[in-house]
């Protein structure tokens, strides 16, 4: 069958739901069904009456959901053609991840917890996965933290970078993803949880621990230095979130 032409196995494959649903559930299903991987780029949408009168609400609802898909990038309108799939399931899942999030009731605690778990995760891969090229970015961002306790803003960006290889070595993109998102939604916060030299100096030090433990190839000592990391740094983090 072409991937542009697979309306009624999409329609069927959706399900029904209650008439009041509101617009970021029908995306919701919409996302779930093109995530899951039987669905080609380029894929064409039944039309909103039809995933309308599928899903057993109002063609409003199913508009505003594409037009909101539409600007996450997941589906493409041509007009006068009809509405397609725009990638894959594994191009589409971080859109997906961010989407999800954003339009969640999601409280700093909760995302706090789930970075401390990815970081740490990714501190241990990172320990038998990282390149010595890795090694050496690592160890260059560490280096500008050390130059920069007194210049905050410095401070911030090299503390980011030797995050982003870290995720980088951890050789797992679900996780870079997640971490990616997760980070976005603090950002708020985390550029301004380092507020004085004292807080560089400690953020430091943890820092070096962790690059230590990967330095050695010790998953358990970087998994353990990174978790010490996350708990002063949710710790500054939830302290700013409150202000």
């Amino acid at each position: 069958m072409p991937a542009s032409d697979r309306s009624a196995e999409i329609t069927a494959s959706l399900g029904s739901l209650p008439g009041t649903t509101p617009v970021s559930e029908v995306a919701r299903r919409l996302l779930d069904l093109f995530t899951g991987g039987s669905f080609e780029p380029g894929t064409r949408l039944p039309a909103e009456r039809q995933l309308a009168a599928a899903l057993g609400v109002g063609r409003s609802a199913v508009r505003e959901a594409l037009a909101a898909l539409e600007i996450l990038g997941i589906v493409q309108v041509r007009p006068g053609s009809g509405t397609y799939l725009r990638g894959t399931a594994s191009t589409l899942l971080p859109r997906t991840l961010r989407w999800g999030l954003l339009i969640g009731s999601r409280s700093t605690a909760e995302l706090l917890e789930l970075r401390s778990g990815l970081e740490t995760q990714v501190a241990q891969l990172a320990a038998s996965r990282a390149s010595e090229h890795d090694l050496t970015e690592l160890r260059a961002a560490v280096d500008r933290m050390r130059e920069s306790t007194a210049d905050l803003g410095r401070f911030a960006a090299a503390d980011h970078d030797f995050h982003d290889r870290l995720a980088s070595a951890s050789r797992n993109e679900t996780i870079v993803d997640l971490l990616h998102v997760v980070r976005s939604l603090l950002q708020v916060y985390a550029d301004r949880a380092v507020h004085d030299e004292d807080s560089a100096r400690r953020a430091l030090d943890e820092h070096e621990a962790v690059l230590h433990a990967i330095t050695e190839r010790d998953e358990v000592a970087a998994a353990a230095a990174m978790a010490a990391h996350m708990t002063t740094a949710n710790s500054r983090l939830g302290e700013e979130a409150q202000r």
